[in-house]
């Protein structure tokens, strides 16, 4: 079975980051993690293609950097990485990444594609149910739990009352939830092996896609300061102003 991972590489959330002051994009530094989110994806693909002997893809959008995430990656297990740079691609909204994750995914070839529900520095939350869309796959979204059993994949599918157990027969998009599985350390023989393991770095002309980059933020401004409450002192008749001010909120 070959499983698709993908994998966003994001700037150290426990470091300060910067604004380009003309563009208000967020400025990406060479160092950049793994999304502590694909760290689950990664671990799951990894349990479900080594009982078939299948390989684990890792396929990412973004400025490459020193690579430092996409290693750290390739040092859980993953067998190798697609990772797609392009200048033109900053500013890229949700459906362009889509996009262009699809092109290279189509272009690697696939049984399943596992992808977090959403990423921690964009929280779009809509990319994998683009990506299925446009390689016309079933998306199987929300996985607490996931396993391939023969020809079909199932998932149980986290809801607010419990989950739905969901199924498909591959090629199909998953997302996975945080603690769907418990994602393993890197051994010191793994970062080592990683060095080695093959890094294709692509651009947009390479996979034949147009990009359509129409994000563009015009301004960025402080968070209003939350405002002082109103203190309302108990003589017996306090549940007067309280109902009040309910009603002016439209509680009541």
């Amino acid at each position: 079975m070959n499983v698709v991972v993908c994998a966003k590489q994001i700037p150290d959330p426990a470091s300060p980051y910067h604004l380009d002051p003309e563009t208000h994009f967020l400025e990406r530094p060479a160092d950049q993690i793994l999304d502590d989110t694909d760290r689950y994806g990664v671990e799951m693909a990894l349990q479900i293609a080594g009982p078939t002997e299948g390989t684990v893809t890792l396929v990412s959008m973004g400025p490459a950097g020193n690579l430092q995430g996409i290693r750290q990656a390739l040092a859980m297990g993953a067998d190798k990485a697609v990772v797609v740079d392009d200048p033109v691609l900053r500013g890229a909204d949700a459906l362009t990444t889509a996009r262009v994750l699809a092109a290279a995914i189509r272009r690697e070839g696939f049984d399943v594609v596992i992808a977090g529900t959403e990423s921690t520095d964009g929280y779009t939350g809509v990319v994998p149910q683009q990506l299925a869309g446009l390689l016309g796959v079933p998306a199987l979204t929300y996985a607490n739990h996931l396993e391939v059993d023969g020809g079909v994949v199932r998932v149980h599918r986290q809801t607010a009352y419990g989950h739905d157990i969901v199924e498909a027969a591959p090629p199909v998009v998953v997302t996975v939830t945080a603690g769907v599985v418990e994602p393993r350390y890197p051994t010191f023989k793994g970062i080592m092996a990683a060095k080695s393991k093959p890094i294709e770095q692509l651009t947009t002309a390479d996979l034949g896609v147009t990009p359509e980059v129409n994000q563009e933020i015009l301004d960025v401004r402080p968070a209003p300061t939350r405002a002082a409450g109103e203190i309302i002192e108990d003589d017996g008749e306090a549940f007067r102003r309280i109902i009040e001010v309910l009603e002016q909120a439209k509680v009541i």
